[in-house]
Formats: C-alpha cells, sequence, structure tokens
C-alpha cells in the first residue's frame, strides 16, 4: 500500500540555509521576480518540496525558465539569478549596438 503514496518532504534548506516550507515560498500570483524568490523556488523544486511540473503550474512559467533559473542557481548562486545581470548580457549580444 505505501508504493502507492507519494512521500512529501514538510521542509528544504532554503538558498540561504534557512528552513524552507510551501508556507515560506512566494505566493502563486507573484509577478516581480527578485533574485531571492527565484531561489527559494530553485531550492524547493531541488530539496523534492516541488515537483518541476508542480512548480511551473503553481507560477504560471514553462520548465525551460525554471530550468534556466535552477542552471544559473548551480553556477553562480542567488546572484545569477539577477535580471538586470541578464538584460545586460543581452543587450551586447544585440547586434548592431555599441558596447557601453
Amino acid at each position: 500500500m505505501l508504493e502507492n503514496q507519494k512521500i512529501r518532504v514538510v521542509s528544504v534548506a532554503g538558498p540561504l540555509g534557512e528552513k524552507l516550507t510551501l508556507a515560506d515560498l512566494p505566493p502563486p500570483e507573484t509577478t516581480r521576480w527578485v533574485s531571492r524568490r527565484k531561489a527559494q523556488v530553485v531550492a524547493a523544486v531541488d530539496g523534492g518540496l516541488l515537483t518541476p511540473t508542480e512548480a511551473c503550474k503553481r507560477y504560471c512559467m514553462d520548465l525551460e525558465e525554471l530550468t534556466n533559473w535552477r542552471r544559473l542557481f548551480a553556477r553562480v548562486g542567488v546572484p545569477g539569478l539577477r535580471t538586470t545581470r541578464i538584460q545586460h548580457y543581452r543587450e551586447e549580444a544585440r547586434p548592431g549596438t555599441l558596447p557601453s
């Protein structure tokens, strides 16, 4: 009977080592994604608090975006999730723009 039941963790270590539960995650209606909130979602998925599918459904994002967050967090940590840096890199890569 137990093999049909999913065992879910109740808490995981957050991006800064704090205890993270479902109640601590950003609300589903979040529209302003700062790096700390992104890191909390990544920690929840990586720790098994949410599955990638659940996270995507909860936050109305596609799997590609979540995968990108996870990759950036693994490489650089919380600072890697800052949107301003991503925008800066995109601007530098645009054809016809001059570097500042």
